[in-house]
């Protein structure tokens, strides 16, 4: 920490006075010229409760919607790997129908807001598909099932599971877009005498990526992979919209119950920003591992 210190320059501390003075700006602001009352006590009750039947913590509205922010991105973050890498095979594929249909679903996904494609998707596509499947009445089956609490805790509520899954494939297509131009990226950037020495002793297309291609180009993915994941995180918040009970739906749930506006909003903001700062720095030290 010392050291840390000593590093700083006077720019430095010229920054973070003006920081300071911003927060304390807007501080004002919010508390004398809009008579805003503040009451930061009410938030840790909206985080986990204490139950007097069990004796026992439970998760609290923000705490829950936090879980559901986390399931939402790792699943969209799986089914975005796994389109994305279709799709970016696709894009360096020989044949130019595949090439065509490729570039054709990643400029149109990359091109339009996330709002509009969760929109289409879910009033659409997803409304219609999961009535189709009877999705919700299986949900509710097993809500009332005995092994409810084991379904909860990989999707939460089932009785929402349909709005969850409509957010979850929503995502994963939108970034499985940006998955698709770094998986592709990752593949141009191997040098192609390696693939045409792999077909010169006799490896098809397939095993070239597979064997040859794909294992170098994954080092070079790595670092545009992990910032697409955080964006994940700051996206999910979109599906809030269709009644996914994640953390910003949650965080406006406090918002209507107690006016607790700042409060629960910078709440919020932190919650987000300690979660993706968290991972940058997580993957920052993954990337400054040497290789053996």
């Amino acid at each position: 920490m010392i050291q840390f210190i000593k590093r700083l320059h006077w720019a430095d501390y010229l920054i973070l006075a003006v920081l300071i003075g911003l927060f304390g700006f807007v501080w004002y602001r919010v508390s004398d010229v809009l008579n805003y009352t503040w009451n930061w006590g009410i938030i840790p009750q909206f985080t986990v409760y204490w139950e007097e039947e069990t004796n026992s913590w439970h998760p609290n509205l923000l705490l829950i919607g936090l879980f559901a922010t986390i399931r939402v991105c790792i699943y969209a973050s799986i089914l975005a790997m796994i389109f994305g890498t279709v799709l970016g095979l696709g894009r360096c594929a020989k044949n130019l129908t595949l090439r065509m249909l490729s570039r054709t679903y990643l400029e149109f996904l990359r091109n339009i807001p996330p709002v509009v494609i969760l929109f289409i998707f879910f009033f659409f596509l997803s409304d219609q598909l999961m009535s189709a499947l009877h999705v919700e009445g299986w949900a509710r089956r097993i809500a009332r099932g005995d092994n409810a609490e084991i379904w909860a805790f990989f999707f939460g509520d089932m009785r929402y599971f349909p709005s969850l899954m409509s957010g979850v494939v929503v995502l994963a297509l939108f970034e499985s877009a940006f998955v698709g131009e770094i998986v592709r990226a990752g593949i141009q950037s191997i040098e192609r005498g390696q693939r045409e020495a792999a077909q010169s002793i006799g490896l098809n297309w397939m095993d070239t990526m597979r064997f040859i291609v794909l294992p170098q180009a994954v080092r070079n993915m790595l670092p545009p992979l992990a910032n697409q994941f955080i964006a994940l995180i700051k996206h999910s918040s979109i599906v809030s919209l269709i009644s996914v009970q994640e953390l910003t739906f949650k965080t406006m749930e406090v918002v209507s119950g107690t006016r607790a506006i700042f409060e629960a909003w910078l709440t919020t903001a932190a919650v987000y920003f300690i979660l993706c700062f968290g991972l940058s720095l997580l993957f920052r030290r993954l990337e400054r591992r040497p290789e053996r």
